[in-house]
């Protein structure tokens, strides 16, 4: 089923963490964070709409790197009832799509509940202050193939934020499979 993230909290400030990365290292948020804002975005391995856009999350992320934001990738799925969103398999997705930015597991799913992650992929987009900006799609193409002349909203949106502080006052939300919570 799929879900949508309410609207964009304009100032909100970004949750501090520290969680383990496919690369063997723990990350905190002030390890992630770019000089020009931050990206954060609950992804996951299983979702078919991350399958779909997920090597243009990597074009994009590269390309907001390239301009000093700091970009990294949380998957908070349950792995007892998700196997394919396990650890060990998130290592095997990352170095398979060649990512450029950290790949992180919050295993407790504590991160995702303080950011009130809804669905993946759901992107944070955040000033050099810490405030977010952007909560919005990638682009229009949901989980479809993107056309030549799609628009690239998360960049542009990340871009605005990286010169000016401020994220585009219009956004429409991400929008995928549900964050897999564990029973309670």
């Amino acid at each position: 089923m799929a879900v949508s993230p309410p609207v964009c909290d304009f100032g909100w400030k970004a949750v501090d963490f520290t969680l383990p990365g496919t690369d063997g290292r723990d990350w905190a948020l002030a390890d992630v964070a770019g000089p020009n804002g931050t990206l954060i975005m609950f992804i996951c391995n299983h979702c078919p709409y991350v399958k779909s856009v997920v090597d243009r999350i990597v074009h994009e992320a590269k390309a907001l790197q390239d301009m000093g934001v700091g970009v990294a990738a949380i998957c908070a799925n349950d792995a007892v009832r998700y196997s394919e969103d396990s650890f060990d398999n998130m290592k095997v997705f990352a170095e398979r799509h060649g990512f450029s930015f950290p790949y992180l597991h919050d295993e407790s799913q504590e991160v995702a509940r303080a950011y009130d992650a809804i669905c993946t992929p759901d992107f944070f987009g955040f000033n050099a202050k810490g405030e977010l900006q952007y909560r919005g799609r990638l682009d229009a193409s949901g989980r479809q193939a993107a056309g030549p002349d799609v628009r690239r909203e998360l960049f542009e949106a990340m871009k605005l934020v990286a010169e000016t502080g401020l994220g585009p006052a219009e956004q429409v939300p991400s929008m995928g499979c549900s964050i897999k919570w564990k029973a309670a």
